[in-house]
């Protein structure tokens, strides 16, 4: 068995293989889900800043404020502060989405607390950690950081859309989103 070719490599391809999905697509979505994640949960705190902010200028409370933006906000004001907010809405569901694949990788019998590890530190974490730095911390070889790193993303892109997004569309009743939807591209 080479160093690419690990038991945790054949079980993860098996996951794929099972649940009807490409392995490379989804590992190429995972990543990029990834690589955006930082930015994502930075935007949704300031932009959710921004909208209590702008509540607050509306009316003392939450409910006088969506009052005045439903009964007496002109149209544009109120197609606007909708999109902002289900702009909120979908980044949250992302980070919520990619928070429950992420016990679910916590929670995984083979390696799972440090495949857990390594996406944090190397993803999620707000400090980003240089490649030094994350070897050091997590005691790790580059070789075998790489290797453990590339099963991380693998099996959190089969946890995303093998299990976490069709339990999503599942609680809202969602049929295969079509290309007029109100999806997020990322749920597809």
């Amino acid at each position: 068995m080479g160093r690419k070719d690990t038991i945790a490599t054949k079980t993860i391809q098996k996951m794929y293989e099972q649940l009807h999905l490409s392995q490379y697509d989804i590992f190429c979505k995972t990543k990029l889900l990834l690589s955006v994640y930082r930015d994502v949960v930075w935007i949704t705190l300031n932009e959710s800043t921004r909208v209590n902010e702008e509540l607050v200028y509306y009316g003392e409370d939450l409910d006088s404020a969506l009052v005045y933006l439903e009964a007496f906000a002109p149209d544009t004001e109120k197609q606007e502060f909708e999109r902002r907010v289900s702009t909120l809405f979908e980044n949250k569901w992302m980070v919520d989405l990619i928070n429950t694949a992420m016990t679910k990788i916590y929670d995984y019998h083979n390696n799972g607390k440090l495949y857990h590890e390594i996406l944090s530190k190397s993803y999620l974490t707000a400090f980003r950690y240089t490649e030094s730095e994350l070897l050091d911390l997590l005691n790790m070889e580059r070789s075998s950081f790489y290797d453990r790193k590339k099963e991380a993303i693998s099996l959190l892109g089969v946890s995303l859309w093998g299990y976490v997004i069709p339990c999503f569309k599942r609680i809202f009743n969602i049929k295969e989103a079509d290309e007029n939807s109100d999806i997020p591209d990322f749920f597809k």
